[in-house]
C-alpha cells in the first residue's frame, strides 16, 4: 500500500464506523420505544388465523412487544385449530391480551374459548360472546352418543381453562351445555372477562400496572401512552387464509384434476395441464393444514380413475356413471371435521364429472374412428385415374399422385375407391362396380 492510499482507508474507516453507530443508535432507540402489536383476527377460525396468530405472537415476543393484543371478531370454527390458538397463547412469553371489538363484534363458539385463555381478557361495549356448544360439519347436530362425549370433553376442557386464569368457569361450561351467550357488561360483571374498553387505546390505559403471569414468570404491564404496532398479514398467510377454506381447496382439487385429466386425453394442450398442476398443487398444500378423510380421497382418484378407463373399454356410459357417484361420496366425505356445504358439491360434481364424461367420450370417439393419416389412412379413400391403369398406372388420391394397380382396365378420368395398399402402390378398383 502505498502513502497516498493510506488517507484514502483512513476516511472509508471513519465512514463505517460512523455508519455502523448510527445503526446500533437507531436500532437501540427502536428498541427501546415500548409498543403493543395488535394483531386482528376476524371471521371464522381456520388452520390459516391458527398459524397467523402463532406467527404475531412470536413476532411479538422477538420484538420485545409490552404486550400481543388480539382483536377478535369471530363466530367459531374447527376445534383443532382452536386447540392450536390456545396452547399458543397459554405458552407464550409475551403477555396476550384478547379484546373483543370494536363495537358489533362478537366472540362466539370457538372463540369464547379463546378469550378466556388470555392472560387478559377484555370487551368492547356493545359486544357479545357465548353460544359455544359444539356441532358437526357444516353446523349439523352431532349425533347423540358421540354430541355427548364431544361436548364433556369440550365443557371440562373450557372450564379449566377458565378457571386457570381466575375466571367464570362454571359460565363458561354453560355456554358449551347450553350455548348461552350475553353481553359485555353480564360478562365483565359474571368474571367472564376482565375489563371492558371503549377501543384499543383506552385498553392500553385500563392495561396499565396490571399484572399477568406468562409462561417466563410474573410480568407488570406499562401500557400507558404507548405505541400500537399492528402485525401484518404476510403473503404466505393470505395465500393459506384463502386456501384453507375447505370449499376453496375442493375446487381446487377439481379444477387440478379436470386440467390434467384433459391434458392426458389431448397430449401437447399444455394450458389445461398447467392449470391443473398448480392447482392441485395449492389444493394439496391446502389439505396438509385440514382434516382430510383418505377414503374421500380414494374415491375421487377411483373416479378419474373410472373415467379415464371409459375411453378404453366399451361400457356403454356404466363407467362413467360409477365415476360420477364415486366423485360425489368422496367429496362428501373427503373433510371430516369440515364439511364442503352439498350446494357446491352437487353443481361441481355435475359439472366436472359432465366434463370428464364428455371428453372421454370425444377420446373413444377418436380412438375408434378410422386413421385419417399414414397408410390406414388412404384405404377406402377415392381418387382420379391419371394414367390408363392396365394393370399399372397413376391415381391422384389423398392429396397425392400414386401408382396404382388394378384387375381390370380403368381408363383415364374415372373414378377409383382404394381397397388396399402395398408398399407405396395402390390397389383400386372401379367406383362403379363397388
Amino acid at each position: 500500500m502505498t502513502v497516498a492510499d493510506k488517507p484514502v482507508l483512513s476516511v472509508m474507516i471513519r465512514f463505517s464506523a460512523a455508519l455502523l453507530f448510527w445503526f446500533v443508535l437507531a436500532g437501540g432507540v427502536y428498541a427501546a420505544e415500548p409498543f403493543a402489536l395488535v394483531i386482528e383476527l376476524e371471521g371464522p377460525i381456520s388452520p390459516g388465523t391458527a398459524s397467523y396468530l402463532e406467527r404475531g405472537i412470536e413476532d411479538a415476543g422477538e420484538r420485545g412487544a409490552e404486550a400481543a393484543v388480539i382483536r377478535m371478531d369471530t363466530p367459531g370454527g374447527l376445534v383443532s385449530s382452536m386447540r392450536t390458538m390456545i396452547k399458543v397463547i397459554m405458552n407464550a412469553d409475551v403477555p396476550v391480551v384478547v379484546y373483543v371489538g370494536p363495537r358489533g363484534a362478537g366472540a362466539a363458539s370457538a372463540g369464547v374459548m379463546i378469550t378466556v385463555a388470555a392472560h387478559v381478557a377484555a370487551m368492547a361495549p356493545g359486544t357479545n360472546i357465548g353460544a359455544a356448544h359444539p356441532v358437526g360439519a357444516g353446523g349439523k347436530d352431532i349425533e347423540k352418543t358421540m354430541a355427548e362425549k364431544v361436548v364433556n370433553d369440550m365443557a371440562s376442557y373450557a372450564r379449566g381453562i377458565a378457571e386457570m386464569r381466575g375466571r367464570n368457569g362454571e359460565w363458561v361450561e354453560k355456554a358449551i351445555r347450553e350455548s348461552v351467550s350475553i353481553t359485555s357488561e353480564e360478562a365483565l360483571e359474571k368474571k367472564v372477562v376482565d375489563l371492558i374498553a371503549e377501543d384499543l387505546k383506552d385498553l392500553m390505559r385500563l392495561l396499565d400496572g396490571r399484572e399477568v403471569t406468562t409462561n417466563s414468570g410474573k410480568r407488570v404491564l406499562k401500557t400507558a401512552g404507548i405505541t400500537l404496532k399492528y402485525y401484518e398479514l404476510g403473503f404466505r398467510d393470505r395465500i393459506l387464509k384463502i386456501i384453507s377454506d375447505p370449499s376453496i381447496a375442493y375446487i381446487l382439487m377439481m379444477i387440478g384434476l379436470a386440467g390434467l385429466y384433459f391434458e392426458l386425453s389431448n397430449p401437447g394442450a399444455v394450458f389445461p395441464g398447467v392449470i391443473g398442476a398448480i392447482s392441485l398443487i395449492l389444493a394439496f398444500y391446502s389439505m396438509q393444514t385440514l382434516p382430510v378423510n383418505y377414503a374421500g380421497l380414494l374415491l375421487i382418484a377411483l373416479a378419474v380413475i373410472l373415467f379415464i378407463a371409459e375411453i378404453k373399454i366399451t361400457s356403454y356410459g356404466l363407467l362413467s356413471v360409477a365415476g360420477i357417484i364415486s366423485l360425489g361420496l368422496g367429496s362428501v366425505m373427503l373433510f371430516e371435521d369440515l364439511g364442503v356445504p352439498l350446494r357446491l358439491i352437487v353443481p361441481i360434481v355435475l359439472v366436472v364429472g359432465g366434463f370428464f364424461a364428455v371428453v372421454a367420450g370425444l377420446a373413444f370417439r377418436a380412438y375408434m374412428s378410422k386413421p385419417m393419416a399414414g397408410a390406414e389412412g388412404i384405404v377406402g379413400e377415392t381418387g382420379i385415374v391419371k394414367e390408363d391403369i392396365d394393370p399399372e398406372g397413376v391415381v391422384f388420391a389423398h392429396g397425392e399422385r400414386w401408382r396404382a394397380v388394378s384387375p381390370e382396365k380403368i381408363s383415364k378420368g374415372d373414378k377409383v375407391i382404394v381397397e388396399k395398399i402395398e408398399g407405396l402402390i395402390l390397389t383400386v378398383k372401379r367406383l362403379n362396380n363397388v
